[in-house]
């Protein structure tokens, strides 16, 4: 059992690899400690954009903390899942004190990209050192014209190509073409789309956005894109089949998966994966989910001939699918819809929310909730605490009323270290 100084126990970390392949001694101390310590119910979070172990365990501390309280006659056991994804280092993380080099940063502003940042994207990106240089080196040096851009769009997509495919959410999913079209014209989209949430660099008046804001937009989605699909690679081949063993050496136990932003992703995607007949899941809870919302989708609004990638997997649930959104959610109902288009769209987007401006087809989960989902019941926070979330099947859960504070680029997608989600995952679960 990991002893991290965590705020709960018994706690357990499960790492994994790019891969899905799980750390053996962790597994295995997971799967012979949970029936010594009499668990009941096991709640598994899975992170989202965090650029390492720490970063990840100090989100699971903050929010497993009210659990015992909230639930003092539950026989609860805590896991972490510690998988290779990035966060950019001017991302902050709402109820996270800043650090001395992050303070001393901002008052002496360096590099477009840090060292953090380059170790991140090299993480995400491996072998491609060169590549991350070269674009580390135009977003320092803003050249002038088109030919830097083009240049700019070139080494992204140099990145991406030898990066592998990413999984997809549906069945019309390809890869966005915004890391094939023109790319000054994708800059400055992405600059525009800055400038509306108000991020740093953005425009003010009349002077329009400086494309090469929007080139480092640009390189975050690529690195997003390309966790995106790793989450789900994580999460079927490696968290899912992982439950089955679980299932197999302690059937009692009770699973309570919880997701953040990719990690929602992942989670979900563990259901895929789950082996045979397995149902030791007993709730899913997704906050802020960085995935389609026609994920779980029976026909495509657009196209009722195909389908969302986990179609009817919400049934190897035995409970609800408890979706947690947030119209605050920037990183989600501005940039997530702009970045996974698959045709162009001409249409401005400065002032105005870009899941507005190019329809519902491109939304995100943690943005307006899953959708094309037949019986999915609508929830405000008050409602779901008040005991009326579903006993099975989809639930949305409006939670703006929590979910508001962050700054640009992201707004409030890091916001979930509130005790009313936690409360959500406890009513999802019928824990307690």
């Amino acid at each position: 059992m990991a002893d991290s100084g965590m705020s709960v126990s018994p706690y357990w970390e499960l790492t994994f690899d790019t891969s899905g392949d799980v750390d053996p001694p962790e597994r295995d101390r997971l799967l012979a400690q949970v029936t010594e310590h009499d668990v009941r119910d096991l709640v598994v979070f899975a992170h989202g954009w965090n650029d390492d172990r720490s970063a990840a365990t100090r989100l699971y501390r903050r929010f497993f903390a009210p659990f015992p309280s909230l639930a003092p006659k539950a026989r609860l056991g805590y896991a972490g899942v510690i998988w290779p994804s990035m966060r950019f280092s001017d991302e902050p993380i709402p109820d996270f004190p800043k650090s001395v080099v992050a303070t001393e940063a901002e008052a002496a502003p360096g590099p477009a990209l840090d060292k953090d940042t380059r170790r991140a994207l090299l993480g995400v990106f491996p072998d491609r050192a060169s590549t991350v240089d070269q674009l580390a080196r135009l977003l320092d040096q803003h050249p002038e014209g088109q030919a830097g851009l083009t240049e700019f769009g070139r080494l992204v997509r140099l990145l991406l190509d030898g990066a592998g495919p990413a999984a997809a959410d549906t069945d019309e999913d390809g890869e966005p073409t915004v890391f094939t079209e023109e790319p000054a014209t994708a800059c400055a989209e992405f600059a525009d789309a800055l400038a509306a949430v108000g991020a740093p660099g953005g425009s003010e008046g009349f002077s329009l956005p400086n494309p090469w804001e929007g080139a480092k937009e640009l390189l975050r989605q690529a690195a997003y894109y390309q966790m995106k699909g790793r989450a789900g690679t994580v999460g079927e081949h490696g968290l899912g089949p992982l439950l089955g063993q679980l299932a197999a050496r302690a059937p009692g136990v009770r699973v309570h998966l919880v997701g953040h932003s990719f990690g929602a992703r992942l989670v979900s995607f563990a259901l895929r994966g789950l082996p045979g007949e397995a149902r030791p899941v007993k709730s899913v809870t997704l906050l802020e989910g960085a995935f389609s919302h026609h994920a779980f989708a029976e026909r495509l609004p657009d196209d009722p001939h195909k389908s969302g990638a986990l179609k009817d997997q919400q049934r190897r649930i035995d409970g609800p699918l408890v979706c947690c959104y947030s119209h605050f959610d920037a990183a989600l109902g501005t940039f997530y819809p702009l970045a996974s288009r698959l045709s162009g769209d001409d249409r401005s987007c400065l002032g105005t929310e870009i899941a507005a401006v190019l329809g519902p087809r491109w939304g995100a989960l943690g943005h307006d909730g899953v959708q094309a989902v037949p019986g999915t019941v609508q929830l405000d926070l008050a409602g779901a605490l008040a005991g009326r979330l579903p006993a099975s099947g989809c639930a949305n859960v409006d939670a703006a009323a929590v979910v508001r504070r962050g700054g640009p680029p992201a707004g409030a997608h890091g916001d979930i270290l509130h005790p009313e989600l936690a409360r959500v995952v406890l009513a999802a679960g019928r824990i307690g």
